[in-house]
């Protein structure tokens, strides 16, 4: 007892002589109260409040050279209306009489401040507005404020989006009209027949559909002459259903039953098969499948303009291997006109744009296909490419070099230029800012059109007259400028954000940070978020916000008056882009392939230890982690194959085996057939391994990844020995929003970071915020 005596009074000397020389270095423990709990969960509305004129992303209306944006000011939107042709600016409406109106035929109670919805189109020259709340489409007159409301059919949209099989349709007054306007198409018993535009005939087309491989009405498309009909035959797969118990429905005392059609990694898909009819002889075309067996996916069928033939994409199933599909109209012969190969996998996501999209990946017709311009990571990078459309011979690389194209924003054949997003061009730059180029076809002019050291987001008008940037940094309030393209000179200055007050009122940007990843060369970027009343002699918990998923990118680059809850209860919380995630080399992309357990875990590691090595105040003793979706699989991961480092995980929504997920993402980068690494990455074949603290969120009616991953996990768990805790909510969706998830989390690294007792909150009720639907899960 003695010797401990001694050594504890050594080490008060220690911490007395470091305090004295202004060298503390304690872990921050702070005592965390119900004050500061009620911060956390209101600190970023208050925060919006201070803020003036931050424009949201803008759109153009289709009528004219006009676009829109929503500005927020001190927390309350308004829509502006920009007529780019002018160069004015102006409220695009009454926001007092519309919301007045609305509430008129809703029996509502919206605000003009925070109407609900954030597009909308002009029609009738301006004098009515339409859009969409919820599941009803609503118009109202300009001029009388006037509302109606019409409920969408059920066909507007999906309640299953992971099922894109095309309908069977018997309905003859769903038709189908030819160009010339002499034929209707329509579906009868699951067959073809036209209909003469005067009803004197009544022609079949085909006799051997049927309910389990039919005729699909709504992939028909007619050629140009309509001297041809092209549709797609289609053979159900497997209707897998996930099936929901709906605990507490508002409406009803009882609980709901609710199924919904999820097909998952292996399942049985629907084949697509082309056919091509000749109208005046009635006769079928026989196209052979050898140039798209196996299909995971064909797109819409598009008809060259001269009627010479059509084209569809196809995905084949593994993703490893995108092809452009040529057939003759006249010979009913298929042919592969441009092949995207991996061996790992297609990134077939398309980029982002407006208008010149044609299918899953980047594709641009020039005059009617003679020319076609493709997106390929073909040299290891996401570059733009220009081939000759009637032989599928690559004539050059449009783009080159070591940084990816992030977006093609327009094309012009006459004057044979594209202006386009990139990242990673500019060296010393943050490799994740997007800027906007023009260059031309034979891959020369390369022009750079932001020059401002920031992340941009261009959108152009629809005649490709004009584009918007809106450009901004993590620390930098937001601007938007109007430009003319054809010169890239400026026209008007939209809008200029104010965050003085936000500044005034403690907020502080996000610190950027980069440090080398497991290869010892490249680059891993991410940010961190600092603790409120930051004193940098201090140390500071720390805890990862993760998303690993490799659709994207997950660090925020553009300025935002968001904050992080925890950092009003004293931690630090970063977010890291790691190896696996998407928008650098392909090399980089290529670690998720049949590993999502990784994450970039390794990378994130070394990163969390070189930022401990540069800053003073960085503790990495306890460090915790969380995320939703990709991000609470991830975080589980973190804590079963990387115990010695991470401890403490909060994991929402999680898809902890991808086998149980819906099947695009997870064929995607696991692989198909189903193998041996689906168990590797799976979170439940390999629970025994859990160490550290875990929290399980779970929504009852998450309809994005099927909620029996996490029960199924927790099955395991329990059978493994392993304790942890789980949260499960009824009625809430993926992610279990609301201000009572947000409280637990809280509170759960407050207790195994911090080690504090949290507050009775039964006792002592705390009022949580609600959320924008109403629901506090």
């Amino acid at each position: 007892m003695c010797k401990v005596g001694a050594l504890i009074l050594a080490l008060l000397a220690q911490q007395e002589c470091k305090a004295a020389h202004g060298l503390v270095d304690e872990v921050v423990n702070p005592s965390v109260g119900r004050s500061d709990y009620e911060r956390a969960l209101t600190i970023e509305n208050r925060y919006g409040r201070l803020t003036v004129n931050v424009p949201d992303v803008p759109f153009w209306l289709g009528e004219g050279e006009a676009f829109v944006y929503r500005r927020t000011t001190q927390g309350k939107h308004q829509f502006m209306l920009v007529d780019a042709d002018r160069g004015s600016k102006q409220p695009a409406f009454d926001q007092a009489g519309l919301a007045a109106a609305l509430n008129r035929a809703s029996h509502k109670n919206y605000k003009p401040e925070d109407l609900p919805f954030d597009h909308f189109k002009l029609t009738d020259k301006g004098g009515k507005i339409t859009f969409n709340i919820e599941h009803t489409h609503w118009s109202c007159d300009l001029v009388s404020y006037a509302c109606t409301g019409n409920a969408m059919h059920p066909g507007t949209y999906q309640q299953s989006p992971y099922d894109d099989t095309p309908p069977a349709e018997n309905d003859p007054d769903k038709t189908s009209a030819s160009p010339d306007g002499k034929w209707l198409a329509y579906i009868r018993n699951y067959n073809i027949f036209l209909r003469s535009q005067d009803g004197l005939q009544d022609i079949p087309l085909t006799w051997d559909g049927a309910e389990s491989d039919y005729y699909a009405l709504s992939t028909l498309r007619w050629s140009p002459a309509s001297t041809h009909l092209a549709v797609y035959r289609v053979r159900p797969g497997h209707q897998r259903e996930v099936h929901y118990l709906e605990s507490s429905p508002a409406d009803q005392r009882q609980p709901r039953h609710l199924t919904m059609v999820y097909p998952k990694p292996g399942d049985t898909l629907a084949l697509l098969q082309p056919v091509l009819f000749e109208v005046s002889s009635r006769r079928a075309i026989a196209i052979d499948n050898a140039a798209f067996q196996n299909p995971y996916g064909l797109s819409a069928i598009q008809w060259w303009e001269d009627g010479r033939g059509f084209t569809f994409e196809y995905n084949q199933r593994g993703h490893q291997l995108y092809r452009l599909v040529e057939v003759d109209a006249a010979t009913g012969q298929a042919r592969s006109l441009i092949d995207e190969a991996s061996k790992t996998f297609v990134d077939y996501q398309p980029l982002v744009m407006n208008r010149v999209n044609t299918g899953k990946t980047f594709r641009y017709d020039v005059d009617d296909g003679n020319e076609i311009i493709w997106a390929s990571e073909r040299d290891g990078y996401e570059h733009l490419y220009l081939f000759n459309g009637r032989t599928g011979e690559l004539k050059n690389q449009i783009t080159k070099g070591e940084w990816v194209v992030r977006a093609v924003y327009c094309v012009d054949p006459i004057k044979r230029q594209i202006w386009f997003g990139a990242s990673g061009m500019n060296p010393g730059e943050d490799p994740y800012f997007v800027h906007a180029y023009r260059i031309d076809f034979d891959g020369k002019g390369l022009t750079t059109l932001t020059p401002e050291p920031a992340n941009h987001h261009i959108e152009f008008s629809p005649s490709g007259r004009y584009y918007v940037d809106l450009w901004s940094r993590i620390g930098v309030a937001p601007r938007m400028v109007l430009y003319r393209a054809s010169d890239n000179a400026e026209l008007m200055q939209v809008e200029s954000a104010d965050i003085s007050e936000l500044i005034a009122a403690g907020w502080q940007p996000p610190l950027s940070f980069h440090a080398k990843g497991r290869d010892g060369e490249t680059d891993i970027w991410g940010v961190i978020h600092l603790p409120i009343n930051f004193d940098q002699r201090k140390r500071y918990p720390v805890v990862e916000h993760i998303y690993a998923g490799p659709t994207g990118s997950f660090v925020p680059k553009s300025f935002s008056a968001s904050i992080e809850p925890l950092t009003q209860l004293g931690f630090i919380v970063v977010q890291i882009d790691g190896m696996g995630t998407n928008h650098r080399s392909r090399a980089f992309h290529d670690i998720a392939w049949k590993n999502l357990k990784d994450a970039g875990l390794p990378d994130r590691v070394l990163w969390h230890k070189a930022a401990s090595a540069k800053y003073s105040w960085y503790d990495i003793s306890n460090v915790g982690i969380f995320g939703a979706s990709a991000g609470g699989q991830n975080a589980v991961s973190a804590l079963l194959f990387h115990p010695d480092f991470y401890k403490v995980a909060v994991a929402n929504s999680g898809c902890y085996d991808n086998r149980l997920d819906k099947i695009w993402w997870n064929e995607q980068w696991m692989g198909w057939p189903v193998g041996m690494e689906y168990s590797q990455s799976s979170a439940v074949d390999n629970a025994d391994k859990l160490q550290g603290k875990l929290l399980l969120i779970v929504g009852e009616m998450d309809r994005n990844v099927d909620p029996s991953a996490t029960f199924q996990l927790a099955d395991r768990l329990i059978k493994a020995g392993k304790y942890f805790d789980m949260l499960y909510v009824p009625g809430a969706d993926h992610g279990a929003p609301g201000s009572y998830t947000q409280l637990k989390l809280l509170e759960f690294f407050v207790r195994n970071i911090l080690e504090q007792i949290t507050p009775d909150w039964n006792a002592e009720p705390i009022e949580l915020p609600k959320s924008k639907s109403g629901h506090d899960g």
